[in-house]
This record gives structure tokens, C-alpha cells and sequence, in this order.
């Protein structure tokens, strides 16, 4: 499988796996994309289902990765990467949602990031040294901090913004150590954001420094997303309905509605999506009025969906041929302020019993608005933010142990200046 990039419309150029993976961004700026789309077989899915996510996840693997690395290897990889559940679960009747948040690190980002962190290690050259650079608004830093801890021949460089994650989200990024390094950056997600898109776009620096991102904006991060619509696909069509679902996916830089879109482009029978959106809602402004209005992020306790200006938007326009009255028609916009999500984290406890974090409890919201025939997904593990429950509704979450063991350690981050220069000397002297 070759790839191209989102601002390439008329695929001048093609890139390999490993020039893509590597590269992060394209050097264009745009982001890549497969040169073809393969179709699945859903009667093939369906009957691999019943073994699990895994199998699942090794057919569509083998789909767009299998002409790059050997079956044998591929499999080990995504069996490795994806040992744990992502179950289908009721919250109340006719109402489903797919939990996502049973990885390590307790967040949807796992599957994607895992899955990036063996692909990478195959991929590296014996001798090659490699320096992963991501910015994350919440869950994506620590599921790569815990998807590239301890690769050989990796490291790790995590900008997030001070003062804008939460306790156990910041925790679990700067208590790792060893090849995972933690800048606190003085700024918003945006300007963490923005310092890694001027740094691959700065050529003579990535000429010396051997630097990609974990992003979703890279493909090895964001084609492995579309692993779970798949199963959820098959587990929905053998357990609820035959009809075809539509999915919410709460929103922030948009790669994992795109990795969805992606799934349906390969044959997946759902019926559209929902873009579920906190208070920053350029796509669901987008999606309802023509106008797409980047803007500075907005602070919100659902803070993983805290961006301004999606990176995944060009890979939505991409899949639907920059068709923008389809891609209207196919996808709703829902957005919602800070107290609307308080209002459903009440409301998910008070009928169903069930503890929503705010991120999903956004997707529920969208759910609810338009009266969703299918399920929306949850990305994260509600005690991730146990001081946004406790102030929804009093309710003390219980960690898990795998997230209590992070309290008990030391954070270790280095601040830093929103700045490309500060980032980059940071590099250096790794």
C-alpha cells in the first residue's frame, strides 16, 4: 500500500509505509492517506468475530498493512497491542455504547497507539534511532507514553498544556521515566499542537533529527481506529439489530470519527455518524451552517476535546472527495457547554446506574438529541476524572489499581515555551 497526502488532490506523489509512518506529517503539511480504499467481506467479519476483537482487528490489518510486514509478525503485533475487551454494553434500553477504556491506560487512544508502537519497532531499522513528538489535549499522552514505553531505540517527547489536564491524566505521563519525556507546555493544546506542525515543517532540523508524531494525525495511529467499528459492527449485527447503526463518536481533533468514515468507505454497512462536540464546535458549526471557523480552543472539563482546529478535518474532506454536501447529509453535528455534560453524567447514574466520564457522557447527549438507532462510543474510564463526577454528583469513583498505581509516584516533566526553537533544543539534547 502506497499513501499521499490530503493536500496532494491530484496524487503527484506517493510514499511508502515506513516514509509515512516515519514522516508523521507530509511535507506538504497535509496528512497522508491510503492510495486505495479495500473493501471488506462482512460475512468474513462477522463469523471472525466470534473469536474476539483480535481476529477482527488482524483482518483489517492485513488489509492495508499486509505488503509491508510479514502475516506472522503483523498478527503477533496486533494481538500484543490489543489484549483487552471493547464490549458492547446496554446502559438502559435502546441505549448502547461501546466501551473503550479497558487498555492500560484506561482510554480509547490505546488500541491506536499500541498497535503504532509495535508497528514502529518492526519498521525501525536495527540501528535507527527514532523520536516520537506528540501533543496531546488529555488521554492521547499518556496512551503513547504507554505504547512506546520502554521500544528500543525510541523516545518520547510529550508536550501537554499546563494547567489544563487532569491530576491523573498529567500522572500518567510524567511518572513513566526511562525513553518517555513530559514537557509542560506553557499554553493551550493549540500551541502544543501548533510547535509540532512548525517542527516537521521544518525541514532542516527533521534533516538531522529523525522526528515523527503519534497523533492520529499519523497513519499508523489513526488507520488502527477503525479496528473497533468493525467489531462493534459485528457485535451489534449478531446481539441487536440487523438494520444498520449509526455511531457517535465524541469529538476533539476528529481522528476517531474519520477512522469510523474510513470503516464505512471499506464496506462497513452504518448508517452515518454523529461529530459530538464540548463547547469547542468548529465541526458541528461546520456541519450545520457550510463555514468551517478554526479557532482558539476553549477550556472545558471534557478537556480531551478541548482543540480549535482539528488536524482530522482534511482526512474527512479526503474521504468524502471533498464532497461537502454528502458529507452533510451522512453527518450530524452536536455540541454542548460544561453544564449540559454535569447535567448528563447526573442523569446516565440517576436511570441507568452507570458512571460516565465526560467525554462519553457528550456522545450520550448527541445520542439522546437525535434519537440514535445504534450506540455511541466511550473513550475514556470515568475515574480518570473522579473531581469532574464528585462535582456532577457527589460520587466518589473507585480507581482501578492499574490507575491508583500512579499516585503513588512522582511526576518528573520538563516546563517549556510554546516555541518550536524550545522544543527543538529539547530534542537535541535527548
Amino acid at each position: 500500500m502506497r499513501y499521499y497526502s490530503t493536500r496532494d488532490r491530484e496524487k503527484k506523489r506517493f510514499y511508502s509505509l515506513r516514509e509515512a509512518a516515519f514522516m508523521g506529517l507530509a511535507p506538504d503539511g497535509g496528512l497522508f492517506m491510503p492510495e486505495s480504499i479495500p473493501q471488506v467481506d462482512v460475512e468474513k467479519l462477522l463469523a471472525l468475530s466470534c473469536g474476539g476483537f483480535v481476529p477482527v482487528a488482524q483482518h483489517v490489518a492485513e488489509l492495508f498493512f499486509g505488503d509491508d510486514v510479514e502475516s506472522e509478525k503483523l498478527n503477533k503485533a496486533v494481538e500484543d497491542a490489543l489484549n483487552f475487551p471493547v464490549p458492547l454494553v446496554e446502559v438502559g434500553k435502546d441505549i448502547y455504547t461501546l466501551e473503550l477504556f479497558h487498555g492500560p491506560t484506561f482510554a480509547f487512544k490505546d488500541v491506536g497507539a499500541r498497535f503504532m508502537g509495535r508497528m514502529m519497532s518492526l519498521l525501525r531499522e536495527d540501528d535507527e534511532r527514532l523520536t516520537i513528538l506528540t501533543a496531546t489535549s488529555g488521554d492521547t499522552g499518556s496512551a503513547v507514553a504507554g505504547g512506546f514505553y520502554g521500544v528500543e531505540g525510541i523516545d518520547v517527547v510529550v508536550l501537554y498544556p499546563e494547567g489544563k489536564v487532569s491530576d491523573l491524566q498529567e500522572r500518567q505521563m510524567t511518572t513513566l521515566g526511562g525513553n518517555v519525556h513530559p514537557l509542560r507546555v506553557r499554553g493551550d493544546f493549540d500551541d502544543c499542537q501548533r510547535v509540532v506542525k512548525e517542527i516537521f515543517a521544518h525541514e532542516e532540523f527533521r534533516g538531522s533529527y529523525n522526528v515523527t508524531s503519534a497523533n492520529s494525525i499519523n497513519i499508523l495511529r489513526w488507520i488502527p481506529q477503525s479496528f473497533y467499528y468493525f467489531y462493534a459492527w459485528c457485535m451489534w449485527h449478531r446481539g441487536v439489530d440487523k438494520a444498520s447503526p449509526m455511531v457517535v463518536t465524541p469529538s476533539g481533533n476528529y481522528g476517531n470519527i474519520a477512522s469510523g468514515m474510513l470503516a464505512r468507505k471499506m464496506g462497513l454497512p452504518i448508517s452515518g455518524f454523529v461529530a459530538a462536540s464540548n463547547a469547542n464546535d468548529i465541526i458541528p458549526h461546520y456541519l450545520s451552517t457550510g463555514e468551517y471557523l478554526p479557532r482558539h480552543s476553549t477550556q472545558t472539563i471534557a478537556n480531551a476535546m478541548d482543540v480549535g482546529s482539528p488536524s482530522n478535518y482534511e482526512r474527512i474532506l479526503d474521504l468524502y472527495d471533498y464532497d461537502e454536501k454528502r458529507l452533510r447529509e451522512d453527518v450530524k453535528g452536536y455540541s454542548c457547554d460544561d453544564s449540559q455534560i454535569k447535567e448528563a453524567i447526573r442523569e446516565i447514574y440517576e436511570k441507568y446506574s452507570y458512571v460516565s466520564d465526560p467525554h462519553s457522557a457528550v456522545g450520550y447527549l448527541a445520542a439522546k438529541k437525535y434519537n440514535v438507532k445504534g450506540f455511541y462510543l466511550s473513550t475514556a474510564h470515568c475515574a480518570k476524572f473522579s473531581d469532574v463526577i464528585k462535582d456532577a454528583m457527589d460520587y466518589d469513583v473507585e480507581l482501578p489499581a492499574g490507575l491508583a498505581k500512579f499516585l503513588k509516584k512522582e511526576k518528573v516533566f520538563t516546563p517549556i515555551d510554546a516555541t518550536r526553537d524550545a522544543v527543538e533544543d529539547f530534542v537535541k539534547g535527548l
